[in-house]
């Protein structure tokens, strides 16, 4: 319910990076589509459904743990398989959630925390 607001949905996210190359490399091997900027850019962004996920150069700022950014993926399994051969390490493998989805976490190299996840048949 938007209580009159008139907001109807989030257009992007802009995520701190302190090394540009690195988030774009791995945003990239993910398979997220770069539309704006990239390894040497101060911005960049990437098209996600009919959003869009952004990387901002912060040099100078301490970044921290901030929340996660849910990804809803067609295959959650088949991410998983493509996060592991990439090397990189998810918190756990996917599982079934009691609120409906099946889902898995795993940290960009900033340490903001990323969960693909897929609703389960008949629960949403």
């Amino acid at each position: 319910m938007n209580s009159g607001t008139g907001i109807e949905s989030i257009d992007a996210v802009t995520l701190a990076t302190h090394d540009m190359a690195r988030a774009v490399a791995f945003y990239e091997s993910l398979g997220f589509e770069r539309r704006y900027g990239g390894p040497a850019s101060e911005f960049t962004s990437f098209r996600v459904g009919s959003g869009f996920l952004n990387l901002i150069l912060e040099r100078d700022r301490e970044l921290s743990w901030w929340g996660r950014l849910v990804f809803h993926v067609s295959d959650v399994d088949a991410m998983y398989r493509r996060v592991v051969a990439l090397g990189l390490h998810p918190e756990a493998p996917p599982r079934d959630a009691e609120w409906g989805e099946r889902f898995f976490h795993v940290s960009d190299p900033d340490g903001h925390e990323l969960s693909f996840a897929r609703p389960l048949p008949g629960r949403r």
